[in-house]
């Protein structure tokens, strides 16, 4: 059985990004591509909320984004997820100005991906939160996601 991945705005934007001078923007990037270039072995996922992320700031760079996410699948905001992300907010997994990062979170968990693939290590990939985001997601009867960067999600590939 194929894996699923959610796939949350920051990793692509650093995939539609051109390249960074920025010595962890550009290895983040580079890591991004090489994930890409595998993505085929996982079934991809996006939501309504990463396309209107995804259009958001400069024009040229919202349409390569969205060049990127053109069929791909969309999870649908359920009252499960709407609940979920509520909590998220008010059991202090997440902070009140993440709203939408705790909506990516809640849709990957109610859809019940298996993984949900950020490069957001403020809010989302946040180790010391992640124990408390699995909690609240258990709590609500849904399986966590797996929370990771494209770098975890290549694992020990050797990807050019």
């Amino acid at each position: 059985m194929t894996s699923r991945v959610y796939i949350e705005t920051s990793v692509i934007s650093y995939l539609a990004a051109r390249p960074s001078r920025d010595l962890i923007v550009a290895a983040h990037q580079q890591l991004t591509h090489a994930w890409w270039s595998v993505r085929h072995e996982w079934e991809l996922s996006i939501s309504a909320l990463v396309i209107e992320e995804a259009k958001a700031a400069d024009a040229d760079a919202a349409k390569r984004r969205l060049n990127r996410l053109e069929g791909l699948s969309i999870l649908h905001m359920t009252d499960l997820a709407l609940d979920l992300s509520t909590r998220l907010i008010a059991d202090g997994a997440l902070p009140e100005k993440a709203k939408e990062d705790a909506v990516h979170v809640a849709l990957a968990a109610a859809h019940g991906m298996d993984y949900l693939l950020t490069w957001n290590c403020k809010h989302i990939a946040n180790a010391t939160k992640r124990t408390l985001i699995e909690r609240i997601c258990q709590s609500a009867s849904c399986a966590p996601p797996i929370i990771c960067t494209p770098e975890e999600l290549l694992g020990d590939r050797n990807v050019d």
